[in-house]
């Protein structure tokens, strides 16, 4: 029997998913909650074999829920689970461990299947096909190869600011909260000796249509 968790705001999609997965003999559901507050009260106490987390969360990300819990749980097995096919949100919750990403429009024998994958400890991928999807969403995602100086997460942070994302934007692409990002914003701009948003947008939009300069 694989034990499961729950985690969505939505009420109707958490308690249809309930239905769904307590419907299948070999799985049930233990717990759930509709917040990161309530899901790291309850689950490290349940210790389910699975969390079903939505990737998008009232107070916070579910892919930074996934990081804590498996810190806390390192047998948890945490299956992401979003309404949007985000290239971005996919890399950060392989990053952070999850051992798969499904979109919510997937069949319900579909996700069935993949709790039952995770659970017995097999990711939705294999550990090369991870790698090389992780590689190929980097590259589609950095655009800025050409400053080997700035770590994976500044290159993201600079292409957010060459498409003229307010700070708010940033946080909600990156999952990070909206004074994290300012702080991010300044030390990137003094890493790079600029002086505005403005020179750092011009700079990410020279370089990726000018790689070679």
């Amino acid at each position: 029997m694989t034990t499961v968790f729950l985690v969505d705001d939505h009420e109707v999609v958490r308690l249809g998913l309930v239905d769904l997965l307590d419907s299948e003999e070999d799985l049930v559901v233990v717990g759930q909650a509709s917040s990161v507050s309530e899901a790291l009260a309850r689950v490290p106490a349940i210790r389910p074999d699975v969390a079903v987390l939505d990737v998008r969360l009232p107070d916070g990300s579910g892919v930074e829920l996934c990081r804590e819990l498996r810190s806390r749980l390192p047998a948890l097995q945490c299956l992401m689970l979003t309404s949007f096919n985000d290239k971005q949100a996919m890399l950060d919750a392989m990053l952070a461990g999850a051992a798969g990403y499904v979109v919510k429009n997937i069949k319900g024998m579909e996700l069935a299947s993949a709790v039952r994958r995770v659970g017995s400890g097999k990711p939705l991928l294999g550990e090369q096909e991870t790698t090389s999807l992780v590689n190929k969403l980097r590259a589609e995602l950095d655009g800025t190869s050409k400053l080997p100086e700035l770590t994976g997460q500044e290159r993201i942070l600079l292409d957010c600011i060459r498409q003229g994302m307010t700070n708010r934007q940033i946080a909600d692409r990156m999952f990070l909260a909206e004074k994290t990002v300012k702080n991010y914003v300044s030390r990137l701009l003094s890493k790079l000796g600029l002086q505005s948003r403005t020179q750092a947008a011009v700079l990410a939009t020279r370089l990726r249509h000018h790689p070679e300069s």
